[in-house]
């Protein structure tokens, strides 16, 4: 049964691809409509806080109701917070404050629907008769897919059309998904209910206000899954700070903006093939191989990157971290999947997506202090050697040394 993976993989990918389209287009109408790339960053900031706050209330909301139905709700309210932005620009105008607002709104569609397709995915491996591993293993492969696309996508759309044209363009990516995961079949993505009454019985203000912090409560007291999400944090801090910061400001000042956007591509690349061999092999190699290996293989990226030398050396680079960080985020992802019970398992990951909203203010704000009181060269190795000390605790952790022999 091949069109049920299918519809889940496209869904995935085509909300990963308008969300990336935006992150492109946005900031860039921002910056023409305001004149200040400080307010560009300001948007940023603003929906960076409700998009957290969004990933813990939606994830305790993702086990209430059936994923396929969180994933639609999540993509409608994405469309309909694209879409204002013309219509405003077109009635009253656009200013930083309409941004702002746009943003919050956006955000709360865009945490919960990756939620909630991450979480339905061993349903739709269950319904389809798939090993969860090779669904999961491309669905990491069509992510990296739609990181090479989105951004050179967007140049095209900015190049060829108005910026604030471009949002009808990302409304309709959104509502595409939200229709390609409507079709999905509901059964296909429901939830095992083992204890109907607690899942469907009406919960008291307390305890409703309790699940909406359970699955950062969840991780905090799982060594396993603690282990794991200090791991993805300290990724996307030293991604972050490479992507939204080293990297364009080298280039800047070597006069080459314009690849930018081919080391990103690059490390797209990566991850499109990382994630790629765990769908091909990753049932046959056992997952501490797969963990260690892509974490090393991550600093070994770095560590060529860091250097700052040659264009091609930090295409290789990124290429490398790249294809580490698939390899890396594919095995997370089913480890994560599999140690959680259904019916926590939207507001774990509603949590962990939310932290991970986080992080990369942190990233950027570290190595621009960097940068700032040192150099470029200074940032990038820096980077490079927190990660090396991620990797090193990870070495040093038995459970992650276990991976996938032992429960949370």
């Amino acid at each position: 049964m091949t069109r049920l993976p299918v519809l889940y993989l496209t869904s995935y990918g085509i909300s990963l691809l308008g969300n990336s389209v935006t992150a492109i287009a946005l900031p860039l109408l921002v910056l023409l409509t305001t004149g200040s790339p400080g307010d560009a960053g300001l948007v940023a900031v603003a929906a960076a806080v409700p998009a957290a706050i969004a990933g813990l209330l939606m994830g305790s909301l993702v086990d209430r109701i059936n994923r396929r139905t969180a994933a639609v709700l999540s993509d409608v309210i994405s469309a309909v917070a694209l879409a204002l932005l013309p219509i405003l620009e077109a009635t009253v105008g656009l200013s930083l404050g309409w941004f702002i607002a746009v943003a919050v709104l956006n955000s709360f569609g865009d945490v919960p629907g990756i939620t909630a397709r991450e979480a339905m995915l061993p349903a739709v491996a269950r319904a389809a008769s798939w090993d969860a591993s090779r669904l999961i293993g491309l669905r990491e492969s069509i992510g990296g897919v739609s990181m090479l696309v989105g951004p050179a996508a967007a140049g095209v759309l900015v190049a060829a059309l108005e910026p604030v044209a471009v949002m009808w363009v990302t409304a309709s990516i959104a509502a595409l998904a939200a229709l390609l995961t409507l079709l999905l079949p509901p059964r296909a993505t429901a939830h095992e209910r083992e204890a109907a009454a607690t899942s469907t019985g009406a919960a008291s203000p307390r305890a409703a206000f309790a699940t909406v912090f359970r699955g950062a409560g969840i991780i905090a007291g799982s060594p396993l899954l603690r282990a794991l999400v200090l791991l993805m944090l300290a990724l996307g801090v030293v991604l972050a700070a490479l992507q939204g910061m080293v990297i364009p400001v080298h280039f800047a000042f070597q006069g080459e903006a314009s690849l930018v956007g081919f080391v990103l591509s690059a490390i797209a690349v990566g991850l499109l093939l990382g994630g790629g061999l765990f769908a091909a092999l990753g049932a046959r190699i056992p997952r501490p191989v797969w963990l260690i290996g892509g974490i090393t293989v991550i600093a070994a990226g770095l560590v060529v990157l860091g250097t700052l030398g040659p264009v091609w050396t930090i295409f290789t680079g990124a290429a490398i971290a790249g294809l580490g960080g698939g390899a890396m985020n594919a095995v997370v992802g089913l480890t994560f999947v599999e140690a959680v019970e259904e019916s926590r398992r939207g507001a774990v990951l509603g949590a962990q997506n939310a932290l991970l909203t986080l992080v990369p203010a942190a990233g950027i704000g570290g190595a621009a202090l960097l940068i700032e009181t040192g150099s470029v060269q200074l940032a990038a190795m820096v980077i490079a050697g927190v990660w090396i000390l991620a990797v090193i605790a990870a070495l040093a952790s038995p459970r992650l040394r276990r991976l996938g022999t032992e429960g949370t």
